[in-house]
């Protein structure tokens, strides 16, 4: 009560009002602060304390652009209102032509039905360094339908995130498309499939805005062309590689290996010396090395791997001596577990022996990679050891080849060969 018997009146202090759409949407996007948002947009973090009042400032065209990428919802959903006369600066989603001259494929658009909470980036990217794992010992026919489900999977995540889980998810789904291309042309035969995969693959690696995985995709696609004599498609995709990875900081082990990939085009149009050149300079590039890591997906290429390429192109090119001895140094610094590389290696060194004259020892290696095959089923290594059995024609009627056979043609070789 005041002194003149009245009551007291309490003091209230009013609650500032807040864009609260905008901060929900920016807290459901993953950033957790008015400074995270700030630092990926490029702004300051008074200019989203702005946004985030209750009479927020209507942003430039390309802020627009930035906010409803990465939020996921339209300006209007953020809270923001549009002056007079004046419509909202957002442009329609970039679509672009890749390297093969085709669109790229559809990538899901952004749903502001449902958001899915920033932890499914951490567990989709869960599952998918498994499948990577998995991808050297479970056969590819059990293994690819998984894959292909959970890039399935990826694609509805994508329209139920936003921000940098969504950033996540679209890395993720990257490397599965990519391990799918791989088991569909490596390990299944399947190019034409495999070159839409990678396709899939390259759109997700844009979405994500990751240059290398872009980079690793279009160097895959590559092989394609490549496999077939279609030189000038394949080297257009491998311009459009190393264009890539001069965007991001590529480890020396990739840029090699995208000179093991150019050297391996070439090899199969017989253009050994220039091929040669090319695993020259990889090999350059692994000495001098640089300080930039290696992404944890890029797991198929090493030193040995690089010495395998370049015994394959010697055999091709007749340097039968320096085909042996590079090869078989490249099996010995293989490690056990790479039993697939392993497989093309010994089938490898089988072509030396068959192109020497040398029969007997052609067959012992060509049984020793059906060994490998037997244990991990690998399309590219049965294929060596299939042009090997081919040289050998003229010597069919020796027992070592007739041995061979009986291996090569077993039930269990036979059907798994068909089956797949």
């Amino acid at each position: 009560m005041s002194r003149s018997g009245q009551p007291l009146r309490r003091c209230t202090v009013p609650q500032a009002r807040i864009n609260t759409r905008l901060r929900s949407a920016r807290v459901a996007a993953g950033y957790h602060s008015q400074q995270a948002l700030a630092e990926a947009l490029g702004v300051g973090v008074r200019q989203v304390r702005r946004w985030e009042s209750s009479t927020p400032p209507w942003p430039h065209p390309d802020l627009q652009s930035a906010l409803t990428q990465l939020l996921g919802q339209s300006m209007e959903g953020l809270g923001f209102t549009s002056p007079p006369g004046r419509e909202s600066g957002v442009q329609r989603p970039y679509s672009a032509l890749n390297a093969t001259g085709r669109g790229l494929a559809a990538v899901p658009a952004q749903s502001t039905a449902t958001v899915q909470p920033a932890s499914v980036g951490g567990d989709f990217a869960a599952v998918t360094r498994a499948h990577r794992n998995l991808y050297w010992s479970v056969a590819p026919a059990a293994l690819h339908p998984t894959v292909i489900a959970h890039a399935e999977l990826g694609c509805v995540l994508l329209t139920e995130t936003v921000g940098r889980t969504r950033q996540v998810v679209a890395s993720s789904l990257s490397e599965t498309w990519l391990l799918a291309g791989r088991i569909q042309f490596f390990d299944l035969r399947e190019s034409d499939e495999a070159d839409e995969t990678w396709l899939r693959g390259l759109q997700a690696a844009r979405e994500a805005e990751d240059h290398l995985l872009g980079a690793a995709t279009l160097a895959h696609m590559a092989f394609v062309p490549g496999w077939e004599g279609r030189q000038d498609e394949a080297a257009r995709r491998l311009v459009a590689a190393r264009t890539y990875a001069r965007r991001g900081d590529s480890p020396a082990l990739l840029l090699a290996w995208l000179d093991a990939v150019e050297a391996e085009c070439e090899t199969r149009a017989s253009n050994t010396r220039t091929a040669l050149h090319l695993i020259g300079h990889g090999e350059d590039v692994l000495a001098a090395g640089n300080e930039h890591p290696v992404p944890e997906w890029f797991d198929w290429f090493s030193e040995p791997r690089l010495a395998a390429f370049k015994g394959n192109t010697q055999l091709r090119a007749g340097h039968l001596p320096q085909a042996r001895a590079t090869l078989s140094a490249a099996l010995d610094q293989l490690p056990e577990a790479e039993e697939k590389q392993r497989s093309v290696v010994l089938g490898d060194l089988a072509a030396v022996e068959a192109a020497a004259g040398d029969p007997e020892a052609a067959c012992q290696y060509a049984v020793h990679a059906l060994d490998q095959l037997k244990r991990t089923w690998y399309a590219t290594g049965m294929d060596r050891v299939r042009e090997v059995r081919q040289a050998l024609v003229g010597h069919q009627g020796e027992q070592c080849v007739k041995d061979l056979d009986e291996r090569l043609y077993d039930w269990s070789t036979t059907v798994s060969a068909l089956a797949r």
